[in-house]
């Protein structure tokens, strides 16, 4: 795991000069603090830079950039889980290796495949290889998003990045708010690839790899995987939990190869003590497991971790989490450099220090939910996919009789069948957003201000979740749902969540749940499997892991990872949010009607709770100040 930067100019008189890669480097110095380096090319038209977090084979023969046969140069962010058997057939067939690492098996593979290399790697990454000879740079992202690259071209130079605060160090770039794409932040809290908030700035998806010709001065992104749930495998349940068993137990060995020590984050739910579950099964020492804890009873899972701690004699530790956590939010922001509105990053960033003091990896639970459908939303989702095809002539009938009784009663469960039968009308993308959402396109009309609305071209952010489901290619609606959390909640979200917290503090996390064959594997189960007739989430996956996690973390009620916004907003971040969201500098902006927004800052409480929208403006309004107030 480490921090990888580049820049390359295109057409005739400029060069690109070391202080330029030392200045992006440093911006990700926190991604790998062992070791660092640089390359600048011959002809001074190509310069990359490196950060080393070292995992395997500890020795400088792991430096970065690494050069193969004088002529491929790379700079690698992530980890191959299944280079040993690639190292060990590529040594079958005369290949001599100077080094232990994943990096020289990665390089090795593209000098003899070239871009038809991703076809081989089992792992995360994000890294870029140039060919000195023909004057090209490949980077490729891996298939789930795990690791980052962020990259700006305009035809004339051409930067990337692990993280955009690198690119931003370079006098050809600057910063400008993208409102399109804030527009797409304020619907889902974060936002969706290629966007970054910035304009002319891009991460590329996850998938996808770019290929910079400097002889052509072209550009030229394509995409070489993506889910695939076309094809469902007809077997019996005791099939599907043979092979699913198989599968995790060979992903988790995996991902516990390292030379340093490692643990893992435990929350207690299904996903996370399978995991610490089967760590165990194959470790002979104690499992270092990390909880973070809340004195909100309705936020604190510790005793659920505290179930599988005991049972596999871990060595654990719980940390509580504090209002005063807080305290450090522009800290935050400038950590995820996007905006983002995942108030469980608070949570993430702590358990993260907490477990750096003891270990250098850690294996973690994120994917069980995208992959089983574990969200409480998917049994909605299911109702809502079956009435689709008769909504047309359900919801008119419901109405007129709601409205009837309406003249006789005033009961909220009226109200309640009256809304559910008017967003019943709504297409499935909208039924999707209206599950997992910050601001509705009905509470932005309330929120925008004119001058916002004409920035953003009135973009409607529905069509995010649309173009997804068509790119999905499912034809069961819930499997397209799947598909858009697989391929963009979870990597614009959950996965940046994770990646910016640990690595802000030098930590790598692993994700059994995301290995290619376990989600090549979820994608072949029938939905049917995975939320059952009667209601049961992660049904086939709880049914494989009976015996091996215990029943009363298998079948507990789905809590949350996240911190009590109702609660902490009645206190001392309301009057922050206050300050930040009613001062000078946020009222110029003229982005959003300030009654609106002052009535959801004086009239929140438990129970008329505005938290995750006051955190989204809060965030927001930070991000503007952090990267815009100065320039």
């Amino acid at each position: 795991m480490c921090g990888i930067v580049g820049k390359c100019v295109l057409g005739l008189g400029k060069k690109v000069i070391p202080s330029e890669i030392n200045s992006m480097s440093e911006k990700v110095s926190h991604r790998g603090p062992d070791d660092s380096g640089i390359y600048i090319s011959a002809n001074h038209k190509v310069g990359l830079g490196h950060r080393r977090l070292s995992i395997i084979d500890l020795s400088s023969n792991g430096h970065q950039p690494m050069i193969y046969k004088n002529r491929f140069v790379i700079v690698f962010n992530g980890e191959i889980y299944n280079y040993q058997k690639l190292r060990s057939d590529l040594i079958k067939k005369g290949t001599r290796f100077k080094s232990k690492t994943d990096t020289e098996v990665l390089l090795t593979l593209y000098a003899k495949h070239g871009t038809k290399c991703l076809e081989f790697l089992r792992g995360f990454f994000a890294f870029a290889i140039y060919d000195q000879v023909k004057e090209t740079l490949f980077l490729a992202r891996d298939r789930m998003g795990k690791k980052p690259l962020k990259y700006y071209f305009d035809g004339n130079i051409f930067c990337f990045a692990s993280e955009l605060k690198a690119l931003l160090t370079q006098k050809e770039i600057h910063a400008k708010p993208d409102f399109i794409a804030i527009n797409n932040y304020l619907t889902f809290g974060y936002i969706p690839a290629p966007f970054t908030g910035f304009e002319d700035i891009y991460k590329l998806e996850p998938g996808h790899y770019l290929f910079v010709d400097l002889k052509k001065e072209s550009l030229l992104k394509r995409r070489y995987w993506k889910p695939d749930f076309s094809e469902k495998l007809q077997m019996t349940e005791g099939e599907w939990i043979r092979k699913f068993q198989e599968t995790f137990e060979e992903s988790v060995k995996l991902r516990m190869i390292a030379d340093v020590p490692i643990g893992a984050f435990l929350s207690g739910g299904v996903d996370s003590s399978a995991v610490v579950a089967m760590m165990a099964r194959n470790s002979v020492k104690p499992i270092k497991t990390f909880t973070i804890g809340s004195r909100v009873k309705k936020y604190d899972e510790s005793k659920y971790a505290d179930i599988i701690a005991k049972k596999y004699k871990t060595e654990h530790t719980v940390l509580i989490a504090e209002p005063e956590s807080v305290e450090s939010l522009p800290e935050l922001v400038e950590t995820y450099e996007e905006p983002f509105a995942d108030a469980s990053n608070v949570i993430t960033c702590m358990v993260s220090k907490l477990a750096r003091k003891h270990v250098k990896v850690i294996l973690n639970g994120d994917g069980g939910d995208e992959n089983f459908a574990g969200y409480d939303r998917y049994w909605r989702l299911r109702r809502d996919a079956l009435l689709n095809n008769q909504r047309h002539w359900i919801s008119p009938l419901g109405l007129s009789l709601t409205e009837r009784l309406k003249n006789f009663s005033n009961s909220p469960r009226i109200k309640r069948a009256e809304n559910f039968l008017h967003k019943l009308d709504t297409d499935f993308a909208y039924k999707l957003m209206s599950y997992n959402f910050y601001f509705l396109p009905s509470d932005k009309e309330k929120l925008l201000s004119y001058n916002f609305s004409s920035l953003t071209k009135y973009e409607d952010s529905l069509e995010v979740i649309r173009k997804s489901f068509t790119e999905s290619g499912a034809k069961d609606l819930c499997d397209q749902a799947l598909y858009f959390d697989l391929t963009t909640y979870l990597p614009d979200d959950l996965l940046v969540k994770v990646d910016m917290a640990s690595m802000s503090v030098g930590l790598e996390v692993r994700s059994p749940f995301l290995d290619r064959e376990v989600v090549d594997l979820a994608s072949k189960i029938p939905f049917n499997l995975k939320l059952s007739p009667g209601g049961e989430s992660k049904y086939i996956l709880k049914k494989a892991l009976r015996g091996l996690v215990p029943d009363e973390n298998l079948y507990r009620k789905k809590m949350g990872f996240s911190i009590p916004l109702d609660k902490w907003f009645t206190g001392d971040l309301g009057k922050y949010a206050k300050h930040i969201l009613l001062s000078k500098n946020a009222l110029r902006r003229e982005l959003f009607d300030t009654k609106y927004v002052k009535n959801m800052l004086m009239t929140h409480s438990v129970k008329n709770d505005y938290g995750p929208k006051l955190w989204t403006l809060l965030n927001l309004e930070l991000w503007f100040e952090r990267y815009f107030e100065k320039n």
